[in-house]
C-alpha cells in the first residue's frame, strides 16, 4: 500500500513538474518524507526525479539551450556532492523554512517587478550552486530557479527542457554523491525503481497538456506551485 500510494503521488506530480517545469519535486518530498522518514525521503525523491527529469529533456530536446545547462552545471555539480555529504547530519529544518520564506518572497517580487532585466549566462553558475547545495540537503529546489529560467525569457518547451536538463546534471552527481555516503540502501534502490514507470507516464501526460495553455496561463501555474511549495516548507512539511 505504502509503494502505490508513492506511484501514485508520483504520476501526479510528474504531470505537475511536465506542465510547470518544476514543482513536482518540492511537493512530492513531503508526501515521502510522511511515507518513509526525511533521511530515506530525499535519495529516494533523486532517483524518482532522475526519470522524471530525463523524459522531460527528451520530450523537449529540440528546444533546449544548452549554454545555460552548462553554466548551471558548473555551480551545480561541485555544492551537490558537498549538499550529499552533509546530508546525514545537517540540520534540515531551519534550511526548508529559509527556502520557504525564499519562494514567496520571489512570487512577491515578481509581481512588484513584472519585467525584471535578464540575467547573463554567467549569472546561472551562481544559481547552480546555491541549487545544488539546497537540492542535495532538501531533495528538491526546482522553484528555486523557476524566476531565473523565467526572467531569461525561456517559456514552454524550452524553459522545462532546459530546466529539466539542467536539474539532471545535479541528480546524476547526488546519486552518486548519495552512494558514496552510504545513503542508496537496498530499499532506497528499489522503490526508486518501482517509482520510474509513474514518473514516465506523468511527464507524458504533462506534456500532452502544456502545448494547450497560453504562456500567461502557463506563468500563472508557476507561480501557484512556488507559493504552494513556500507554504509546505514554511510549515515544516
Amino acid at each position: 500500500m505504502t509503494l502505490v500510494l508513492a506511484c501514485a503521488a508520483a504520476f501526479v506530480l510528474a504531470v505537475l513538474s511536465a506542465v510547470a517545469g518544476f514543482g513536482g519535486g518540492a511537493l512530492l518530498l513531503p508526501v515521502f518524507t510522511a511515507l518513509f522518514g526525511l533521511r530515506a525521503a530525499v535519495p529516494m525523491l533523486t532517483l524518482a526525479q532522475l526519470s522524471s527529469n530525463g523524459s522531460r529533456v527528451w520530450l523537449n530536446r529540440r528546444d533546449l539551450r544548452w549554454p545555460l545547462v552548462g553554466w548551471f552545471a558548473l555551480g551545480a555539480v561541485p555544492l551537490a556532492v558537498a549538499g550529499a555529504l552533509l546530508l546525514a547530519h545537517a540540520p534540515l529544518a531551519p534550511l526548508k523554512r529559509l527556502l520557504g520564506v525564499f519562494l514567496l518572497a520571489v512570487v512577491a517580487w515578481r509581481r512588484l517587478n513584472p519585467h525584471p532585466r535578464k540575467p547573463a549566462d554567467a549569472t546561472f553558475a551562481g544559481i547552480g550552486a546555491a541549487s545544488g547545495l539546497g537540492s542535495a540537503l532538501l531533495g528538491s529546489v526546482g522553484p528555486l530557479t523557476a524566476p531565473f529560467f523565467l526572467a531569461y525569457g525561456l517559456t514552454r518547451a524550452a524553459y522545462i527542457g532546459t530546466e529539466a536538463a539542467a536539474a539532471l546534471t545535479m541528480h546524476l552527481t547526488k546519486v552518486a554523491a548519495y552512494g558514496a555516503g552510504d545513503l542508496l540502501t537496498g530499499r532506497i534502490l528499489l522503490f526508486g525503481a518501482a517509482l520510474t514507470p509513474s514518473t514516465l507516464a506523468g511527464a507524458w501526460v504533462g506534456k500532452r497538456v502544456v502545448g494547450r495553455i497560453s504562456d500567461r496561463t502557463f506563468v500563472v501555474l508557476v507561480e501557484a506551485g512556488l507559493v504552494t511549495a513556500g507554504v509546505l516548507f514554511l510549515a515544516g512539511f
